[in-house]
């Protein structure tokens, strides 16, 4: 049997021709979509489906949002340039599968050994006070984590 490309296949066969070609059609309105946004937020968002002329956009969560239905007007006047079937853009929160979700915290790491000592003899410097008593447990802290 000839190894043929996939791409043959899905535009040779009926239906997975008519899946093929609207799949393109919405990575085009994709990506004239986002061309409109920051890149930020185009990363936070994705085309979620086009039908009856209305755009659906998903964001991973609601400030991006909010965001993305402040600049609808000027989406609608950038996509319906190239696109004239759009006759709206809904915009919902769905938030990111793990894969696309951006990473955790930040990690923790020890302060260095010269900032604990400038804060060792800055507390020393100061009079009784909550800041004293904050950076003398500062030093307390990150001097144990060290000896660790």
């Amino acid at each position: 049997m000839a190894a043929h490309k996939i791409g043959e296949f899905l535009t040779v066969s009926g239906g997975l021709k008519e899946l093929s070609r609207e799949a393109h059609r919405l990575a085009e309105v994709e990506q004239l979509l986002f061309e409109a946004v920051p890149r930020a937020l185009a990363k936070a968002a994705r085309l979620k489906s086009f039908r009856a002329g209305i755009l659906v956009l998903s964001a991973d969560n609601a400030a991006v949002a909010a965001k993305l239905r402040q600049l609808v007007p000027r989406l609608s006047v950038h996509v319906r340039k190239r696109e004239l079937e759009v006759s709206g853009i809904r915009v919902e929160v769905q938030p990111a599968s793990p894969e696309r979700a951006p990473p955790k915290g930040s990690e923790k790491r020890p302060l260095a050994t010269a900032a604990i000592t400038n804060f060792q003899s800055l507390a020393a410097g100061l009079r009784d006070s909550p800041l004293k008593d904050a950076l003398t447990r500062l030093v307390q802290r990150h001097t144990k984590r060290g000896r660790q």
